[in-house]
């Protein structure tokens, strides 16, 4: 069930600047808690969480309503989130965090593909990232969002704040961008 802690890495890489979710965070033990589970996790299967999904690991707090853990050999080959809204946060490693949500969090983990569907939006101190759809490849760096008539909202404050002033912002609406 460590696999759940790399769709969680894989969510912060897509918070501007490409932060990296708190290493550490994979050393620590992983606690699962839902009001009912059903089915394997060992084999080929589908386990399913379902009445409030909470996964803690170090840092990392992730909270849905259900989710299903797809198995293939025994390894887990698939996670995905659901409810309004799937919730995550996490510490990066250099102390900011990381929040990201949407309806749908969907990561395949043997192609290293992260999908956030319907109002998605991840935000970090480095800026937020919002729209309907968002496709990550974790292992490229590749983001695609947009591009089906909806629109992407980026929003990056300036490097230095404190010179630039509090108010000051950087927005960069754009549709079927690419990050």
């Amino acid at each position: 069930m460590k696999i759940l802690f790399a769709a969680a890495c894989a969510i912060s890489l897509l918070a501007p600047g490409l932060a990296s979710a708190k290493s550490t965070d994979r050393d620590q033990d992983m606690t699962i808690d839902a009001g009912a589970q059903t089915g394997t996790l060992i084999g080929d299967g589908k386990t399913t969480l379902s009445q409030g999904v909470t996964i803690t690991q170090g840092t990392l707090d992730l909270r849905s309503s259900d989710a299903e853990i797809y198995m293939k050999d025994g390894e887990a080959v698939r996670a995905v989130f659901t409810g309004k809204q799937a919730k995550l946060k996490q510490q990066l490693d250099d102390g900011s965090w990381m929040d990201a949500s949407a309806d749908r969090i969907d990561y395949d983990i043997k192609a290293e593909v992260l999908v956030l569907t319907g109002n998605y939006h991840v935000k970090s101190a480095r800026g937020t990232n919002a729209g309907q759809k968002m496709t990550y490849n974790t292992r490229t760096g590749e983001m695609n969002s947009g591009g089906d008539g909806t629109r992407v909202r980026t929003v990056i404050p300036p490097k230095n704040k404190a010179a630039a002033g509090p108010a000051t912002k950087t927005t960069v609406p754009a549709a079927g961008s690419k990050k």
